[in-house]
């Protein structure tokens, strides 16, 4: 108690009854420090006192390995074929795997410029300064006042109409100093900053998993960009070669041999695919403007030059289902939520148990400004208080059954946070398994087109078959390898949204722990880490769950 340090505990010396008529609670005013001095062993007795459930996380059903890609298909899947991941699960900069110089360029960008990780970013230190408030309640409040007041008050007449009201007038100067403190007795206050703690944590995790999302929007606009200009390019050299079928049917028309309807079919060939070519624009351009706004740049300064995408299928370290759960943001989000909850029913259980406060007040007041400061006009006084309510109408049975359905609230989202990412990673590992034997079944039939496509050629130059069959293994052509691009631009994507699904290069040893949070010192900028989670939990993550275990039921524990 140093905010009492100086201060006099003897009483004013002012009164002059005897000490054997005063009644006893002025009797007791002559030690008030043995009062405070119970009241503050009291106080420390029941300080460790806790009401409230205890946190536990409960329990998923986790797969002990995923079933859309098995070690006996890497075989047969794109990017395995070559070789298995060398590491088991994603590091840091996750993107870097696709070896792209332009991806890492942008990528780069999104931490720094993208205004939605900044607006994250806003709201996690708003919920720091959250527990550091709930914390300032484990202190006293000190608060002064000074004053000079001047008053002027009538003394009134004795009842002789003859003698005339007399007013006196006086100025006041004091300078007091109160004290106030509500011991944590039942861990209200610890309740509220634990869960004032781990919400601050789940918006740490927010703000990965949007730091996450826009770098993975990055990557899928980045590579649906360059599948466009490989659109484009296959386009362009579709209309060179429909240019050349068009010249062979003017000449064959005009030696006789070909009518000029061939010639209008094979100028409607070329003009269609010429306006297919410049519609790609449209799309390219908002791709372009997507990642300028990604990367916090305007799209009108923002442009990225034209070159076909690049087919890069890799390896993709998928790791097992278990370590799903410490490795993406959102799940990590919803298990702190949950304890947050878990909390709030112990700040609400608080109420049920009487407030002690303890006061003090000291200071000097005088009616001279020469005797303000002197030692016969100090005053004082300090004691405790304790309020409880008797009746409240239900107010704090209905409030904690409102923070128990609350926390199974937390409870049933997590589960099904958890549940989704399971659905994510499968759905994207079926997706690359399945697209590696469709790309390679498309490049055979484009095989075919284009053979098909010579063979009509030269026998309508034979005069064997009219142009329409020209026309019929061009389009099939075009067709073909229109799918072989856009499925390479799939299975591009599908990779990006499968590294998304795994929670990138984010495990749960980057969350801050709940002291941290608490603490004046900014956030450090998050440093991957070099080794996957596979050693023990932090203190702060709960060690992994029996499964089919069901959450607790809330209980009180002082």
């Amino acid at each position: 108690m140093g905010w009492l340090k100086g201060l006099p505990i003897e009483s004013d010396p002012t009164p002059t009854m005897n000490a054997n008529l005063m009644p006893k609670f002025l009797i007791a005013r002559r030690h008030p420090g043995r009062s405070f001095v119970a009241a503050l062993a009291i106080s420390s007795l029941l300080a460790g006192c806790t009401v409230g459930p205890k946190y536990q996380r409960p329990a998923v059903d986790a797969p002990t390995a995923y079933k859309e890609l098995t070690p006996a298909d890497y075989k047969t899947t794109d990017g395995w074929k070559v070789a298995e991941p060398s590491d088991a699960v994603l590091k840091g900069k996750w993107w870097e795997i696709f070896n792209d110089a332009e991806l890492n360029a942008l990528e780069e960008k999104v931490s720094v410029s993208n205004q939605n990780v900044a607006s994250s970013a806003a709201a996690y230190m708003a919920a720091r300064a959250l527990v550091k408030q709930a914390r300032s309640q484990y202190f006293p409040t000190v608060s002064v006042g000074p004053g000079i007041t001047n008053q002027r008050q009538p003394i009134l007449s004795t009842g002789n109409t003859s003698t005339p009201n007399v007013q006196s007038s006086f100025t006041e100067y004091s300078l007091p100093f109160d004290a106030s403190w509500v011991p944590d007795l039942w861990g209200k206050v610890r309740n509220q900053v634990r869960a004032n703690a781990a919400a601050a944590q789940a918006s740490e995790a927010d703000l990965e998993n949007v730091r996450l999302t826009a770098q993975a929007e990055v990557a899928v606009d980045y590579y649906s960009l360059r599948g466009q200009d490989a659109l484009k390019q296959l386009l362009d050299s579709t209309v060179v070669a429909y240019q050349e079928s068009l010249d062979l049917t003017k000449v064959l028309y005009e030696t006789g041999i070909d009518s000029d309807e061939s010639v209008a079919q094979a100028e409607t060939q070329l003009e269609t695919t010429q306006a297919e070519a410049t519609n790609l624009g449209i799309l390219r351009a908002q791709y372009e403007h997507a990642l300028a706004i990604l990367v916090g740049e305007t799209p009108s300064t923002f442009s990225i030059p034209i070159e076909p995408m690049k087919s890069n299928a890799v390896a993709i370290p998928y790791g097992l289902p278990s370590q799903l759960l410490e490795r993406r943001p959102d799940i990590a989000a919803s298990e702190r939520l949950m304890e947050q909850a878990n909390a709030q029913i112990g700040v609400a259980t608080a109420a049920y148990y009487p407030t002690v406060t303890i006061g003090a007040g000291a200071g000097f007041t005088s009616t001279s400004i020469s005797n303000w400061f002197t030692w016969p006009s100090r005053f004082w006084s300090v004691g405790p208080t304790a309020t409880e309510t008797i009746y409240d109408g239900g107010l704090r049975r209905a409030t904690v059954m409102q923070y128990r359905a609350q926390y199974d609230e937390s409870v049933a989202n997590y589960r099904e946070t958890v549940l989704t990412a399971f659905q994510q990673v499968e759905d994207n590992l079926a997706a690359l398994r399945v697209l590696s034997t469709e790309i390679q079944q498309q490049d055979t039939a484009v095989t075919s087109a284009d053979r098909n496509l010579k063979i009509a050629t030269d026998r309508y130059k034979l005069g064997i078959d009219p142009y329409l069959n020209v026309i019929t293994a061009q389009t099939t052509l075009l067709s073909n390898k229109q799918t072989a691009v856009n499925l390479r631009i799939q299975q591009m994507t599908s990779s990006v949204q499968l590294v998304e699904a795994l929670g990138g290069g984010w495990d749960y040893t980057q969350l801050p722990t709940k002291h941290d949070v608490g603490t004046n010192n900014p956030p450090a900028a998050p440093v991957p880490q070099k080794d996957g989670p596979t050693g023990p939990a932090p203190a702060n993550m709960p060690t992994a769950p029996v499964a089919n275990q069901q959450p607790p039921a809330p209980h009180t524990n002082p």
